[in-house]
């Protein structure tokens, strides 16, 4: 039950990730077998449901990574079922205020610290009862992980970081940027300076900060200045980046063909 991904970001680790948008266990697992941290099963922008993110969880289960999950929403019930089927860590997208960040630290904890339903015994969360002190120490390894992706969210980052049972906040570039007025443009110098600042500032708070990026230097660099989980690809672009670089490579050449077999091999 220990949750390993909570004490590295307590520790200063850096943990490095990868995300997973495909929605599929299959997928999940080879990705799993590449021994990154974290993998980031996302429910708000891939085809996952409850039962979906439940299969990759098991997916991921007998390998080193360790799996985020992102709801499609910060919602209590959502998160309910979610941490029931086992997920211990969150990335809740979409937090813009402290008052939003506190409602998500009550959805997942146990009363009297907040208000997530009691029903463990009959849950994978508690290995169906077999951990019989599940709910005496759940609270404790939930690692919850909010995302300031908005102007709005930027300008109460402070507060938002000063939030108790709020363990890292991620900056989502993609909508900060179309929040900022440069949609699409991620790299224009006015929002990768909002970026960094506001990288700087939740690390400067003692929370673990977070990104997303496949540019591999700026990822190196996000890790030199103080960030803790920084993702590194999408595995859905790794593979349409790779399948076309493969086909690529036969434009000006026939595939050759196996005249016994009538087909190319």
């Amino acid at each position: 039950m220990h949750n390993t991904f909570k004490a590295a970001l307590k520790s200063g680790k850096p943990q490095i990730g990868l995300w997973l948008s495909l929605a599929n266990p299959y997928t999940t697992e080879i990705c799993a077998t590449a021994d990154f941290d974290w993998l980031l099963i996302d429910g708000e922008h891939s085809p996952n449901d409850v039962r979906s993110i439940l299969a990759q969880l098991q997916a991921v289960a007998p390998y080193r990574s360790h799996p985020v999950v992102r709801p499609v929403i910060g919602d209590t019930a959502v998160i309910k079922q979610i941490l029931d089927i086992g997920a211990q860590s969150l990335l809740v997208p979409m937090i813009d205020t402290a008052a939003q960040a506190r409602e998500i630290v009550r959805a997942t904890r146990y009363p009297p610290h907040g208000v997530r339903g009691v029903g463990a015994a009959a849950a994978r969360a508690s290995a169906w009862g077999l951990q019989s002190d599940y709910v005496q120490k759940a609270n404790d390894e939930i690692c919850l992980l909010v995302q300031a992706e908005t102007k709005t969210a930027i300008d109460n980052l402070d507060d938002i970081c000063k939030v108790d049972g709020v363990d890292g906040v991620f900056i989502g570039p993609a909508d900060l940027s179309a929040s900022l007025g440069h949609l699409g443009n991620a790299g224009h110098p006015d929002v990768r300076k909002v970026i960094d600042d506001a990288l700087g500032r939740i690390i400067r708070s003692g929370k673990a900060a977070g990104i997303l990026t496949a540019d591999l230097a700026e990822a190196r660099r996000y890790v030199d200045m103080g960030c803790r989980f920084v993702a590194v690809g999408i595995e859905a672009r790794v593979l349409a980046m790779s399948v076309r670089a493969l086909r690529a490579q036969f434009d000006e050449h026939a595939l050759p063909v196996d005249a016994s077999k009538g087909a190319a091999y």
